[in-house]
């Protein structure tokens, strides 16, 4: 089977067409003439994640991180990009990423962050306007089964996503059971998580000033950029693996956190 058989399966599960238009999803790199041999997927592309590609005999990775993002001026053994190009060309890897088109899909990076967290009654936090689809946006929110204390619930999201601790805003009510939530850097839609009367929102790489945002109408968690997106390998793997249960498919063991707690 050629790499074009997934490919095109891949564009039909994760809808390149959806993603925003500052993003570079899709396929990025490689022959789709090629026979495929097999996947590996990963948050994000490094060399060490090519090097297990290899050793693997995979010669696709599929990453919810575009490697090539911005423009690139040179191809360049000098910097890690371009000798990651280098190196994928030579074993003759392609690549394909699912970014924000995967942040946008209901069942994408937000619907298996809700599901790992126990939320049910879900929706979007804010569809997107270019589609009539109520499925297709930014964010989530849903509802706990029962309201829990905010400590609690706390707990339970530092034990669902392998979490240190939170860097929390003011807490605003004493429980929770309405929670917003979204993958990644989610800062533009606190204002949306407030007007859907959420709890809590959850989400990555807030800064002083948004914390100060809450006014003591929500509580917002800093959940962390990789960590609310690290269910996004399973979700890869479970779509293809059902769909090509006759080639290997593989999680990344060699993928990690760009940000280290100390």
């Amino acid at each position: 089977m050629q790499l074009s058989v997934i490919i095109h399966f891949l564009d039909n599960e994760f809808h390149p067409e959806y993603q925003e238009n500052y993003d570079n999803s899709g396929f990025l790199l490689g022959n789709p003439d090629t026979e495929y041999t097999g996947a590996l997927v990963a948050i994000d592309l490094t060399p060490d994640v090519i090097h297990e590609a290899v050793s693997l005999h995979a010669n696709l990775i599929v990453t919810h991180h575009p490697f090539i993002f911005s423009g690139i001026k040179r191809i360049t053994p000098a910097n890690t990009t371009g000798s990651m190009i280098f190196s994928l060309i030579q074993n003759n890897i392609a690549v394909y990423a699912a970014h924000t088109n995967l942040d946008n899909l209901s069942n994408g990076v937000n619907g298996i962050l809700a599901f790992q967290l126990g939320l049910t009654d879900c929706h979007i936090l804010r569809p997107m306007s270019e589609t009539s689809s109520p499925d297709i946006g930014a964010g989530m929110i849903g509802n706990l089964p029962y309201p829990i204390p905010v400590s609690a619930f706390i707990d339970h999201v530092k034990a669902c996503l392998g979490l240190p601790f939170l860097r929390v805003s003011d807490l605003a009510s004493p429980a929770v059971s309405r929670v917003a939530i979204c993958g990644g850097s989610g800062s533009f839609l606190i204002d949306d998580a407030i007007r859907q009367h959420a709890d809590i929102y959850l989400t990555g790489d807030i800064k002083y000033h948004d914390f100060q945002r809450a006014e003591g109408r929500i509580t917002i968690a800093d959940i962390g950029h990789y960590e609310s997106e690290q269910f996004a390998k399973q979700l890869f793997y479970s779509v293809i693996s059902k769909k090509f249960s006759n080639f290997a498919c593989f999680i990344s063991q060699q993928g990690r956190n760009f940000v280290n707690y100390m």
